[in-house]
């Protein structure tokens, strides 16, 4: 029997946030795919000035790390792939984001009107712009064996699964963990990211965003499991304007969040984002290793979208 045939029926997207990110992601389908390019205009359209600067940069292949770029490129990029997948009849059982692309699966999901969605994140660029300089570093390590290395404001940043978590704080205590770390020979990567997301530095920008919320949520309607709970997004979390706005000092649980949909479901999970980050997590999982579920990327090294195509459609 061939592979294709041996597929879970059911289909799960996860959308990438900060880290995965890198010059001109997915800009080789703007123009050629109707859906995408549409949606992409779409969006930019709705960011003004501020999508404006980050499409220039993006499309001239210019760095991309920087806030206000990062976040809103990334939300229109898999914003973007995620109604392309959609567009070809694809109906997904179930969606699941990391950090930023939580608000893209809840946008998808009903949670958040396009225009809302934009705000939102043009809120937390402009919130997140003065926080002094920081990062974010991953670590093949657990929660638990990062815990005592912790200082300042570092803070246990996400949880992907069982051997990969991050950090994130401000610089000087960032490098001071990082030298810890490594002299007790850890291995430790910078994540792309100069801004200290999912760390207590964040707090003026969440002060911030919840002063400014105008948006008028709605509970999901289809299942979104969140990797700010590490299970299914309830009503309640939906409707919370604090639940959206603390997710820039709050963890990111992605690696709980997604045993829990892969314990619920038997299903192909499609990265619909730029590169393979979430991939290789899902990669991981038992589910994965064991076959019960299966991982495909949208975008191959080509950032073609062709065979992820050929196998869904």
């Amino acid at each position: 029997m061939s592979l294709f045939w041996r597929l879970p029926v059911d289909v799960a997207l996860m959308f990438p946030g900060q880290g995965s990110q890198y010059p001109r992601m997915a800009a080789s389908l703007y123009g050629v795919e109707p859906v995408f390019t549409s949606v992409i205009d779409e969006v930019f359209e709705l960011f003004g000035d501020v999508g404006s600067l980050a499409c220039e940069d993006w499309l001239a292949g210019n760095d991309i790390d920087h806030v206000s770029r990062a976040q809103p490129l990334l939300f229109a990029v898999d914003y973007a792939l995620g109604r392309t997948v959609l567009s070809w009849g694809v109906k997904p059982v179930a969606l699941i984001g990391h950090s930023a692309g939580e608000v893209v699966a809840a946008t998808l999901a009903g949670v958040f009107t396009l225009e809302e969605a934009v705000g939102l994140v043009r809120d937390r660029v402009v919130s997140a712009v003065p926080i002094p300089s920081g990062g974010m570093l991953a670590a093949a390590a657990s929660e638990a064996d990062l815990l005592p290395y912790l200082e300042g404001d570092v803070a246990i940043a996400a949880v992907n699964s069982a051997r990969q978590t991050m950090l994130a704080g401000s610089d000087a205590p960032l490098a001071r963990v990082r030298a810890r770390l490594e002299a007790d020979e850890y291995i430790v990567v910078t994540v792309p990211a100069t801004t200290p997301f999912h760390s207590p530095a964040m707090q003026p920008a969440v002060d911030e965003a919840l002063a400014s919320w105008t948006a008028s949520p709605a509970a999901p309607s289809m299942p979104v499991y969140s990797g700010y709970t590490g299970q299914l997004m309830t009503a309640e979390d939906a409707l919370s304007a604090r639940f959206w706005t603390r997710q820039l000092t709050d963890a990111v649980y992605f690696g709980p969040a997604l045993n829990e949909l892969v314990a619920m479901y038997d299903v192909l999970l499609v990265e619909a984002g730029p590169g393979q980050t979430l991939t290789s997590f899902a990669r991981r999982t038992k589910a994965v290793r064991s076959g019960a579920s299966q991982v495909l990327p949208l975008l191959d090294g080509s950032d073609s979208i062709e065979a992820a195509r050929a196998r869904l459609v």
